[in-house]
């Protein structure tokens, strides 16, 4: 089935359109204070959050659509997607028929990425139950935009998950919270005492949308990818047939 959807062609029509939205790389030597990150402030002898990293240059990132809309790129993505099956968003769209609509549309879609004007669908709202009592409130995006978020997550991730804290498993690939678990017990053979588990409840209600795509801004030059992230932010919520 991933065989038979054309990820590479793009309308005649869609090309003008992509070459207009490309970015101008513009200054190609810009070190990492001139574009806004932060510096790394801490304590001697305290664990540093990230891993030492090289200034990323803005030229690496200046293109990452193009990289998101490659086809080995958004051949894995499917399959991933595929895989994990899951249930149908707002539209209905099962898997099966995803595959359908995207052996046709899958062009205009393309050229709607690369050009910077695709618009994800808000997310269907799933309740479930919590272990210990209450619920817990899901957003199901459409199969398309979870193919969609694929590719965008495998293309950022390459680059980002080497940098980020030695100890930190969670929602990370080749980790688990099963390692979490067997690191704790090895700091107690050690002759640790105590563990500490955080959760930050509601994060993904409450985080500001500005400072998180301000971060993002510092690492990546590429407005469209920019652009696409924050509609996925507020592509808002259908619940009850009534959007929110």
């Amino acid at each position: 089935m991933t065989s038979r959807i054309d990820f590479t062609s793009i309308p005649t029509v869609c090309r003008a359109r992509i070459a207009d939205s490309r970015p101008d790389p513009g200054p190609l030597t810009r070190t990492s204070s001139e574009r806004g990150e932060a510096s790394v402030v801490g304590n001697a002898g305290a664990e540093p959050v990230m891993a030492v990293m090289e200034p990323e240059s803005p030229a690496a990132t200046m293109h990452l659509m193009e990289e998101v809309c490659e086809r080995e790129n958004l051949v894995r993505a499917w399959q991933r997607v595929r895989g994990n099956k899951g249930a149908p968003g707002v539209d209905g769209m099962t898997i099966a028929d995803a595959a359908s609509t995207l052996r046709e549309h899958w062009p205009d879609i393309r050229c709607q990425l690369l050009s910077g004007t695709y618009r994800p669908q808000p997310v269907r709202r799933v309740e479930i139950p919590k272990p210990d009592g209450g619920i817990r409130k899901l957003g199901v995006p459409c199969v398309v935009d979870r193919l969609i978020q694929q590719a965008l997550l495998q293309v950022l991730q390459k680059r980002w998950d080497p940098t980020f804290s030695e100890h930190s498993y969670g929602f990370r690939p080749q980790r688990s919270a099963h390692q979490a678990v067997a690191q704790a017990q090895a700091y107690v053979a050690e002759g640790y005492s105590v563990v500490v588990d955080l959760d930050l409840e509601k994060f993904f209600d409450l985080v500001n949308h500005d400072i998180l795509m301000a971060r993002v801004a510092a690492r990546v030059a590429d407005k469209r990818v920019l652009k696409l992230v924050r509609a996925f932010l507020t592509a808002g919520v259908l619940e009850d047939g009534l959007g929110r």
